[in-house]
């Protein structure tokens, strides 16, 4: 089954009189369960890609199935509620919001739907035991290492059991031995059945990834699934 699919997406940029194309009637799709790295030099359109498979911007032309449903033209509203009810995200930048705790971070997409303080409250401590911070619970993002933010930011993408996570560039800010733990424990994420689509220069990334999709000026020129 196609988790997520688009189909003949093209996406213009308007600067000026000019029109600049990051995506050029691109057709791909997504299974259950794949882990997927995306990569290609700067300017590639994998970027473009991302934010559109993340409900964070529209596609100029071209259909994206997320879970069945063409979430292209849906308003801002809807495409807020699939973010927050359908995807997960980890940044490079990690986007933890500094005046929370651990365990608040990680609640963020979970007040959003309306649960309960209680049933949230033990869903976060149960996910950040997970990626190994459960002595971290309250503590801020600015007495953690960035490998322990990015640990965090990973379990805040899982506390809506996403449908996809989509990560972006997530080693990026990360020495080479924390970003191996971070790798691992995406590998795990996968291993459990979780859906993963990675924007990445790391070699590694790609390396372990189970297909490889590269991108030169908008086009798809390899997909190794």
């Amino acid at each position: 089954m196609h988790i997520a699919e688009v189909r003949d997406l093209t996406k213009v940029y308007v600067m000026g009189t000019n029109e600049v194309y990051a995506l050029r009637n691109v057709s791909l799709s997504f299974a259950r369960g794949e882990y997927v790295a995306i990569v290609g030099p700067s300017g590639s359109g994998k970027s473009t890609l991302l934010n559109i498979l993340g409900c964070l911007d529209r596609p100029s032309s071209g259909q994206y199935f997320l879970g069945g449903e063409d979430v292209a033209r849906f308003s801002d509203a809807h495409l807020s509620r699939i973010r927050s009810r359908r995807l997960g995200f980890v940044f490079q930048s990690y986007n933890l919001i500094q005046q929370l705790s651990v365990v608040e971070n990680i609640e963020v997409p979970l007040y959003y739907q309306g649960c309960s303080e209680r049933a949230s409250y033990r869903r976060a401590v149960a996910l950040a035991r997970i990626v190994g911070l459960g002595a971290r619970l309250h503590h801020r993002p600015t007495e953690l290492s960035g490998g322990q933010q990015q640990r965090v930011a990973i379990a805040r993408s899982m506390a809506n059991n996403p449908l996809v996570i989509l990560a972006d560039e997530p080693t990026g800010n990360l020495d080479s031995a924390t970003g191996a733990e971070i790798l691992a424990l995406l590998d795990q994420l996968n291993e459990q059945g979780k859906t993963i689509i990675s924007v990445t220069h790391d070699a590694k990334i790609a390396a372990r990834a189970k297909r490889t999709v590269r991108f030169v000026d908008g086009q798809v020129v390899e997909d190794t699934g």
